[in-house]
């Protein structure tokens, strides 16, 4: 099966939302480009770990490069723009940083049906032919304002139990550290 490209090179809009109820909900990245919209279905942990890297990138590249500009960027806290269509599940998330461009270059690649992603599973193979792959090349300011974004939207999600950390829904839940009383 041939490999679905989306390259965004540069990207206009680049931003991560949820579709759902708190406890229900959907996370999704979505990149623009003039009239190219595509959205992408990740996992909660996927986002986290994806924003925290990003700001450990911006901290390195500050250390490393100290005299290059990160220009600020507003935060888009726009909703995700419709049609939201997931183009595929992400099984995989690569980021590399280019000093000559200043840009950060985000790959997400697609999960098959096994759970693996696509790349795991050709090279036991031996198959040259990969999943899709979204590519989205942001400047630095546009990769700090997703990351802060996306650990908003992250935040927005159920209130953590005061005293065993799990997620509090709206009637309450059987708090393990409470001998299996509600709280």
């Amino acid at each position: 099966m041939p490999r679905n490209s989306y390259i965004f090179d540069p990207v206009e809009r680049f931003v991560s939302g949820t579709v759902g109820e708190p406890g229900e909900r959907t996370f999704f990245v979505q990149a623009r480009s003039g009239s190219r919209l595509i959205s992408v279905a990740l996992e909660k942990s996927q986002l986290e770990a994806l924003s925290l890297r990003i700001q450990e990138i911006l901290k390195e590249v500050k250390a490393s490069y100290p005299g290059t500009p990160i220009a600020k960027t507003l935060r888009d806290d726009d909703p995700l723009e419709n049609p939201i269509d997931e183009e595929f599940r992400v099984g995989m998330i690569g980021l590399a940083y280019d000093p000559e461009r200043t840009t950060i270059e985000i790959d997400f690649q697609s999960v098959t049906e096994n759970g693996l992603s696509q790349e795991d599973e050709l090279i036991e193979l031996g198959i040259e032919d990969q999943g899709d792959l979204l590519r989205v090349v942001v400047e630095l300011g546009t990769a700090q304002a997703f990351a802060l974004r996306s650990l908003s939207v992250i935040s927005a999600g159920r209130k953590p139990c005061p005293f065993c950390g799990g997620p509090l829904d709206p009637r309450g839940h059987l708090c393990p550290r409470s001998n299996g009383y509600r709280r």
